[in-house]
């Protein structure tokens, strides 16, 4: 989903194939993209990349310059960048073992110490977003930016799939981001696996 806001936010060209993560046998066209079995993942040209932030990254610096991302010389860049990274690195990732917990697991394993201590990690870090939002409408500041983008789909993960439960800032911020156009139309491709 972040990948694909990035492009519309950009106006870039680009096609979805969807890919069945619990599939017993992965396609084996996927897998020669990532081999490693876990999305996303972006051909671009020769390019072949993994890891959603860095496929962020990448298309920004590729394809920029973008307002999405702050120059490094911007007062702004330093707490973008912790936030553009948090939000997968510091928040979406501690809500995989609860999810995997929750609707994988057997029945008897679903509330264990793992899932229960990444709620209660994912709970701290959200004290970042929290105290950042209580002086900033958004993360790196007045503008939207890549970062948004990175913790709104974390937040989002967390609140739809591991109980989480959101203040008014944080809630209120959600409404911010994805109000936008681009979150809309990715949504919408996310889910239809259309070129644009």
């Amino acid at each position: 989903m972040r990948v694909v806001w990035v492009l519309e936010e950009m106006g870039l060209l680009y096609c979805v194939r969807h890919v069945d993560m619990l599939a017993a046998e992965q396609d084996p066209e996927f897998l020669a993209v990532n081999p490693a079995d876990y999305i996303p993942a972006i051909q671009d040209g020769g390019v072949v990349m993994v890891e959603s932030i860095a496929i962020m990254e990448y298309l920004m610096a590729r394809y920029g310059p973008t307002p999405l991302a702050p120059a490094p010389h911007d007062q702004e860049f330093s707490v973008y960048q912790q936030f553009l990274h948090l939000g997968e690195a510091g928040l979406a990732t501690l809500m995989m073992p609860v999810i995997v917990s929750r609707f994988i697991a057997p029945e008897t394993e679903r509330e264990n110490w793992g899932a229960t201590w990444c709620l209660q990690a994912f709970q701290k870090r959200l004290k970042l977003v929290s105290q950042r939002l209580a002086s900033s409408p958004y993360l790196a500041g007045k503008a939207f930016t890549a970062a948004d983008i990175s913790v709104t789909y974390a937040l989002n993960l967390a609140k739809r799939n591991c109980g989480i439960t959101l203040g008014d800032a944080e809630e209120a911020y959600l409404a911010r981001t994805m109000d936008r156009d681009a979150y809309k139309r990715a949504m919408d491709r996310s889910h239809e696996g259309v070129s644009t």
